[in-house]
């Protein structure tokens, strides 16, 4: 199956407001997404990108989430994603005025079993959040997370740990 004919079907037929949650499901695993047992993505996400993204088993996938999957995107079991999550896994190096944006840079993003990603959150590339964290509303995280710590903010910083 080509890309182009993968995200037609993954972002229009599957991301449909109508399409049963089972069936969406179904579709993402059929078009090479790892969707684990238990799992629910609700409509509307977009999966952009060339690589399959993996969701692990017990997971909850709000509302207009977008994973841009140039390189790997991988959710743990027991995540749970709010609305309108961004996960980014591309980015561009630093180029010289005349164009800034210059060779595309591609790095993975894994998200740790159990986390909790607020609304608005934004994960940038090669970011890796730590088993157990809290990602507070509209936080930019565009470092490493320690497990089980609560982090906010832009860029997001640890605030506290959590049990």
């Amino acid at each position: 199956m080509t890309v182009h004919l993968r995200n037609a079907i993954v972002n229009v037929v599957a991301a449909a407001y109508l399409m049963p949650a089972g069936a969406r499901v179904k579709l993402l695993r059929l078009c090479g997404m790892t969707v684990g047992s238990g799992t629910t993505v609700k409509s509307r996400c977009t999966f952009a990108g060339d690589v399959p993204v993996a969701i692990g088993s017990h997971c909850y996938v709000s509302y207009r989430c977008v994973f841009d999957a140039s390189a790997p995107i991988t959710l743990a079991d027991n995540v749970y994603l709010a609305h309108r999550v961004n996960i980014v896994t591309s980015t561009h190096e630093i180029g010289d005025a005349s164009q800034r944006a210059w060779t595309p840079l591609r790095r993975p993003v894994t998200i740790g079993r159990g986390c909790w990603l607020g609304t608005n959150v934004t994960v940038l590339p090669g970011v890796t959040v730590g088993p157990g964290c809290v990602i507070a509303a509209g936080a930019v995280v565009t470092a490493d997370c320690a497990a089980d710590g609560l982090y906010g903010g832009v860029p997001a910083k640890r605030l506290r740990d959590l049990p």
